[in-house]
C-alpha cells in the first residue's frame, strides 16, 4: 500500500506532529510505502520527498499573498496534483493541514479517485480556532456552522481581524469540501468523536482510534524521581497558570516546566513576580532528552482546561513508568484511571491539584506502582499492534485493502 501522510509541518512542534511521524514509522514497519507531504519549512526533517512540498505560508508579518494562501493555497493544490500523477497513491491520510496546505489539496485527490481519511487531533472542523475555547472558558458558540460567532466574540486572541480571518477560512474550508470530500474521519478519543458529531459531523463518518505509543525502546523508571514535571505548550488553556498557583507554596519541591508557547512571557512574569525560585523553565525538549526528564520526575502534570482530544503526553509519561496528575476533562479521562495510574482533578481546581501533587511526593512507593500500572496500560491498550489493526479497519471502510 502506498500512503500519502499529510500535515502542515514535517518536523515536531506538538502532539499531532509526533503522531504523524509515529504513523509513518508504523506503516513502514508493516511494509507500506509512506510519502510525507507538508509545506516547505527550514525546520523540516530531511526527506527525499521534499521536492513535492509547496512553499511555506509565512505568518511573520504576512502580506496579502500569504493571507490568501492561508485560506486557499494554489501551490499546495498544484504540488498535490503532481504527486498524485507521478506516484499513484492508494490512500491519503490527513492530519492538521489547514493554514499551510488548505483544502486546495482535496480536489486533486478526489479527481484521481484517491480515498481520503483524516485523523482529528483538534476541533477545527467545528471551531474556527481549533479548540472550543475562548477568553479563558470552554466555548461551542459556532455549533451548526455559525462560524461568524468567532468574529462577534473575537475568539482568536481577542483580535477582530484575526477572528474574521479564522471564520472566513472555516467557511471556505467547508465550501471546498473540508467535510464532504473526506471519506472518513478518525477521532483520537470517544470524547472527541461524540463532540464533533454533536456539533455537526455525520456519525457514520467518524470512528475512534486512540493514539498509540511504541515503548519497546523505553525502559520504565524503577526508582523515585526528584521533581514535578510539566511538559507541553505554555498556554492558558493548558492550565499552566493554575499549575503555577498550585505549586507556589510548595517551595521545597522542584518543579520543571518543559515547552514553549504563546504565553511563555506571561509565565516568566508570574514566576519572577511571585518569586517562584523552585520553578524552572527549560524550553522545548524532545527525544531522549525529554524521556530522561520524564523518568527523573516524581510524576507529570497535565492540568488542561480545554477539551483535550487525547493527551499524548499522558501515554508518554506512562511509557516511562511515571504516573500523571491530570484534569478530568475531554479525552484524558479515557487514558488516566483515577487512583490506579494517576489522579484526575477538576480543571482549574488549584487546591485539588496541589493536594494530589503532594500525595505523589509523600507516597513514593505507591506513586511508583501507579506509574508501572500506566506502563502496563500503554503496552496493552495503546500498543502499535492494536492501533494498526484498528487503522486498517478504517482504511478498509474507504475501500483500501
Amino acid at each position: 500500500m502506498r500512503v500519502i501522510n499529510v500535515g502542515q509541518n514535517y518536523h515536531i512542534r506538538g502532539g499531532s506532529d509526533k503522531y504523524q511521524f509515529s504513523l509513518e514509522s508504523l506503516l513502514q514497519q508493516y511494509g507500506h510505502d509512506v510519502i510525507p507531504f507538508a509545506s516547505r519549512q527550514a525546520a523540516n526533517v530531511d526527506t527525499t520527498w521534499s521536492g513535492y512540498f509547496p512553499p511555506e505560508v509565512s505568518f511573520q508579518c504576512p502580506g496579502p499573498i500569504d493571507i490568501l494562501r492561508y485560506i486557499y493555497s494554489r501551490p499546495a493544490g498544484q504540488s498535490m496534483r503532481r504527486l498524485v500523477q507521478e506516484q499513484s497513491p492508494d490512500i491519503a491520510h490527513l492530519h492538521i493541514y489547514y493554514g499551510q496546505l488548505t483544502p486546495a489539496i482535496l480536489s486533486p485527490l478526489k479527481k484521481a479517485g484517491v480515498p481520503i481519511v483524516q485523523t482529528l487531533h483538534e476541533y477545527k472542523t467545528v471551531c474556527p480556532t481549533y479548540n472550543l475555547y475562548a477568553h479563558g472558558a470552554i466555548c461551542d458558540a459556532c455549533q451548526g456552522r455559525q462560524f461568524w460567532q468567532a468574529v462577534v466574540r473575537r475568539c482568536n486572541r481577542g483580535s477582530f481581524l484575526r477572528s474574521t480571518l479564522s471564520a472566513t477560512e472555516a467557511y471556505v474550508s467547508r465550501w471546498l469540501g473540508g467535510v464532504d470530500k473526506i471519506d472518513h474521519f478518525i477521532a483520537v478519543s470517544d470524547f472527541l468523536r461524540e463532540k464533533v458529531i454533536a456539533l455537526g459531523l455525520p456519525r457514520d463518518k467518524v470512528t475512534t482510534v486512540h493514539n498509540f505509543m511504541d515503548c519497546t525502546g523505553i525502559k520504565p523508571a524503577t526508582s523515585q524521581g526528584s521533581y514535578l514535571l510539566y511538559f507541553g505548550r505554555l498556554e492558558r488553556l493548558k492550565g499552566i497558570f493554575t499549575l503555577l498557583d498550585a505549586v507556589a507554596p510548595l517551595c521545597d519541591i522542584p518543579v520543571l516546566i518543559v515547552g514553549d508557547g504563546n504565553d511563555r512571557m506571561a509565565v516568566e512574569a508570574v514566576i519572577e513576580k511571585r518569586g517562584l525560585e523552585h520553578v524552572k523553565l527549560l524550553g522545548f525538549k524532545r527525544g531522549q532528552e525529554l524521556v530522561d526528564l520524564i523518568q527523573g520526575s516524581i510524576c507529570t502534570i497535565a492540568p488542561s482546561e480545554w477539551y483535550e482530544t487525547f493527551g499524548l503526553n499522558l501515554v508518554e509519561s506512562f511509557a516511562s513508568g511515571r504516573p500523571v496528575v491530570a484534569s478530568r476533562i475531554g479525552g484524558m479521562t479515557e487514558v488516566v484511571a483515577d487512583g490506579e495510574d494517576g489522579f484526575l482533578v477538576s480543571p482549574g481546581d488549584v487546591d485539588a491539584l496541589r493536594e494530589r501533587l503532594l500525595w505523589m511526593v509523600t507516597h513514593p512507593g505507591q506513586a511508583l506502582e501507579m506509574g508501572l500500572s500506566g506502563r502496563a496500560k500503554v503496552e496493552d491498550q495503546f500498543s502499535p499492534e492494536r492501533h494498526y489493526e484498528k487503522l486498517m479497519a478504517v482504511y478498509k471502510k474507504v475501500g483500501v485493502q
